[in-house]
């Protein structure tokens, strides 16, 4: 695989910077710098009262695929919610057993940290080991990383360790569950800041990932900011409704508001 000049050049500026941790193959990682929301539109979205479900509606009324429920990842921090830029991870199970991987001395080729030291504050790490729970992608020595780093949290398509770590820590993480099974031997890194799948919702990274208490949605970059006023409009409507149902308002007034809400108005 070829790695282009550009990549080169950032890398190794990483890398002056302190920013490299050394384990991915630079033929491995497929982007460095890449546009962030800002800081403003990020906490806007927190903001939010309803945050993924209002932006499940935009996104469906977009025609785009990108939320996945709090059943298929649930959060190891009830009540908390993050949003962020996407940075990505794809592992792939290793072939040898973690016995075998030992006793020949291979490198550990798993590595997290090597993302959370790319990111920026505010980040959110979107990790694809295909659902797989068998093996640890993270566990607590790494989330440390991580909440040291700024990252928002992260989202996880398979299993964490050192869950009570992780809690103890707050940073938010959701996963497909816990293992006490490390990923050392078991998993290799095949590629970072590429496209991959979280349950079955494409992430590219740049993309912006909100997640709450139901579950974790993908929105595509050109539509952050139109999604963010579609959901704050829709959560002033929404308001207004609860108002004139606490007010019993009359059927005839509140079938109108129900009609506009799930017409995109």
């Amino acid at each position: 695989m070829t790695v282009s000049q550009t990549i080169r050049n950032e890398y190794e500026e990483y890398e002056r910077s302190g920013r490299i941790w050394g384990e991915v193959p630079i033929e491995r990682i497929s982007k460095l710098d890449f546009p962030r929301v800002s800081e403003a539109v990020r906490q806007a979205y927190l903001e939010l009262t309803d945050l993924t479900t209002s932006v499940a509606d935009s996104l469906d009324a977009h025609g785009i695929c990108g939320a996945i429920a709090h059943s298929h990842l649930p959060n190891l921090l009830p009540g908390m919610r993050i949003a962020g830029t996407a940075v990505t991870l794809r592992n792939v199970p290793e072939r040898k057993t973690p016995t075998q991987g030992t006793l020949d001395k291979d490198p550990i080729r798993m590595s997290s940290r090597e993302c959370h030291y790319l990111a920026e504050p505010g980040d959110v790490l979107c990790v694809d080991f295909g659902g797989n729970v068998e093996a640890s992608n993270m566990g607590g020595q790494s989330c440390l990383v991580a909440k040291m780093q700024g990252l928002s949290g992260a989202i996880v398509d398979g299993a964490v360790r050192d869950v009570n770590t992780i809690r103890d820590l707050g940073f938010p993480v959701w996963c497909r569950g816990g293992t006490p099974k490390t990923g050392k031997y078991r998993m290799e890194a095949m590629e970072v800041n590429g496209p991959v799948t979280i349950h079955d919702i494409l992430v590219q990274p740049g993309d912006f990932v909100v997640a709450d208490d139901s579950g974790v949605c993908v929105i595509p970059p050109e539509l952050v900011e139109p999604i963010l006023a579609e959901a704050q409009k829709t959560e002033a409507a929404e308001e207004r409704s609860r108002q004139m149902i606490r007010d019993k308002r009359p059927l005839s007034e509140l079938k109108p508001l129900f009609r506009a809400r799930y017409n995109g108005q």
